[in-house]
């Protein structure tokens, strides 16, 4: 008996040493982003007005809780799992990097699902913590709100369309490549050793900073998704605790059938974010090293000039 347990054990070992341990992290990274993400959303939207702890309205002042929310999340989630899993926490950096950066493909359907769960697990987090505040908040309402007619509850999860959109595919979906492109694109050149790349551990707060923009930014048009695991986990989730429709299929007062957008955009948009970073910059570092030469960046003195100008300043 006792063999028995040592050989599940050590089998249990190597799993977590290899891609299990690799999925744990992402499993968790995720978590903690949707902990942190929506729940900074859940705050802005109900837990602030039914706290007490808010004389006067915020305004637009709570999309900045919500930017700063998102971003610092992601900072964190990375911090957490970067060392196992690289921390793509995120389907479409996954699928950037195998289609560009030789991620094995057959790890690339773990990594979502990983992530999938992990964002649904990160919901249900959030909601055991507000739940009491999203009723109130509904029920404060003229007249009170149910939840599936509730798109401000709802929001604290997935995300919608603006309303200038007027229901249109199109607005969305482009929101949602570029976005994507620009988060994808950009991670590409901070992780990118043969550029400037962050020293130390900064590029986690770097990554965090680049979804802070993009949410100031970009960010309403469609809440800023930007990764099919952050909206189709947590909208999942809507859908066991009564949201309805406005779960799946995606359906409002100005939008339907919207689900798959924040999915389709940023799987595209990842791909064309890569390929952007290597056409202009990557392959041009690429050409540089194979040709033996490392030139300084314009602007810059060559070491070799400097050192010589320093030889003779001291001469």
């Amino acid at each position: 008996m006792s063999e028995q347990i040592s050989q599940q054990s050590n089998a249990w070992s190597r799993l977590r040493a290899n891609v299990g341990g690799e999925l744990l992290a992402e499993f968790l990274g995720t978590a903690i982003l949707i902990v942190l993400g929506c729940g900074s959303v859940a705050l802005a939207v109900a837990g602030l007005p039914g706290s007490g702890r808010q004389s006067v309205d915020f305004g637009a002042g709570n999309w900045l809780i919500i930017a700063f929310g998102w971003g610092l999340a992601v900072v964190f989630a990375v911090y957490v799992a970067g060392g196992v899993s690289g921390a793509h926490i995120n389907p479409a950096v996954t699928l950037a990097f195998a289609v560009r950066r030789k991620f094995p493909w057959p790890k690339v359907l773990p990594y979502w699902f990983a992530q999938v769960v992990g964002a649904l697990a990160g919901a249900a987090v959030v909601y055991a913590v507000y739940h009491d505040a999203i009723d109130a908040f509904n029920a404060a309402q003229t007249p009170p709100l149910s939840r599936p007619d509730s798109l401000a509850t709802f929001s604290i999860f997935a995300t919608f369309p603006a309303e200038y959109f007027g229901g249109s595919v199109w607005g969305p979906l482009i929101d949602q490549i570029v976005g994507t492109a620009i988060l994808v694109g950009i991670i590409a050149a901070l992780i990118d050793t043969r550029n400037q790349a962050p020293q130390g551990n900064m590029a986690p707060f770097m990554v965090g900073l680049v979804v802070l923009v993009i949410g100031l930014t970009y960010g309403t048009n469609a809440g800023y998704a930007i990764n099919p695991a952050r909206d189709f986990g947590p909208r999942l989730f809507t859908l066991f605790e009564g949201w309805g429709n406005k779960a799946f299929p995606g359906d409002g007062a100005w939008f339907s059938n919207y689900w798959w957008i924040p999915i389709a955009g940023p799987l595209i948009g990842g791909v064309v974010g890569i390929l952007i970073y290597d056409l202009f910059i990557g392959q041009v570092l690429t050409a540089r090293e194979k040709a033996g030469e490392f030139l300084p960046e314009p602007g810059r003195v060559p070491e070799e000039e400097s050192t010589e100008s320093q030889r003779t300043a001291a001469e």
